[in-house]
């Protein structure tokens, strides 16, 4: 049987480097010496996207790669002057996105009468959007699929919580759509405000997220790579009633 202790410290870098962030995490814990490969550059560099130097800020600094990457993780930056969110997902170091409200087509979303902009202290971004009134509730949101990781099943979210005075929702069916640009997707049915206790575990239902944030699954898609087409996401309902008191975050793309 092989000794891993006797292989050339390049040697075992580059097999941990092949493996995925948690097993590399795994990998430290079997001694001292193999947590100084394992928690190496030549290691972590392999689990950053090609093009992280671009996609994080200068002011931000790490004394590794690892320790970039786990702040990555649990610290999405702004960019694109604060209309995105960048991090990587934990297990595989792949790319998430989340667009903020700013980011998406609200239908009169400039309108104060029927949207209302504000800070709010538990959003990662400077502006969040209220309803206030309006018939015709449709966001539209849409990301360059070369942004995102190659080769990965992504789901698209709409993060939004629940205003104090909130009507014109509840148990209403809202078509939601995730699709390629020019084509015609898969629609499906959601719902933003619904009664009862067995709703909790159905996609087709908000979930509570760690950030105190509410999630709805809005659909799904596999990314190939090596193409720059354009994913779109429409959240859409209209059937005459008033509706108020959905406060949107943004749109967050994820590794399922």
């Amino acid at each position: 049987m092989l000794d891993c202790r006797a292989l050339p410290t390049d040697c075992l870098a580059s097999i941990i480097s092949f493996t995925s962030p948690l097993d590399a995490c795994r990998w430290s814990l079997v001694s001292s010496s193999f947590n100084s490969v394992a928690s190496s550059d030549a290691v972590w560099v392999k689990f950053l996207p090609s093009d992280y130097q671009n996609l994080v800020p200068e002011s931000q600094s790490a004394s590794s790669l690892k320790e970039l990457f786990l702040s990555l993780c649990d610290h999405p930056v702004l960019i694109e002057e604060g209309k995105k969110s960048f991090s990587l997902h934990k297990r595989s170091g792949k790319k998430c996105y989340m667009l903020a409200a700013r980011d998406l087509g609200i239908m009169w979303g400039d309108t104060p009468l029927y949207w209302g902009w504000n800070y709010l202290q538990d959003s990662r971004f400077r502006e969040c959007v209220e309803l206030l009134d309006v018939c015709w509730f449709e966001i539209n949101g849409s990301i360059s699929t070369c942004k995102l990781s190659s080769m990965t099943h992504y789901k698209a979210y709409l993060v939004f919580k629940l205003a104090a005075r909130v009507y014109g929702f509840r148990n209403k069916p809202i078509e939601a759509t995730v699709r390629l640009s020019g084509t015609e997707g898969l629609q499906r049915t959601v719902f933003l405000h619904a009664d009862g206790e067995d709703v909790q575990n159905d996609h087709q239902y908000p979930m509570e997220r760690g950030d105190g944030w509410l999630e709805l699954e809005l659909g799904e898609f596999f990314n190939e790579g090596g193409e720059d087409d354009i994913l779109e996401m429409r959240i859409f309902h209209y059937d005459g009633s008033w509706k108020r008191g959905v406060i949107i975050e943004g749109i967050d793309i994820r590794p399922n």
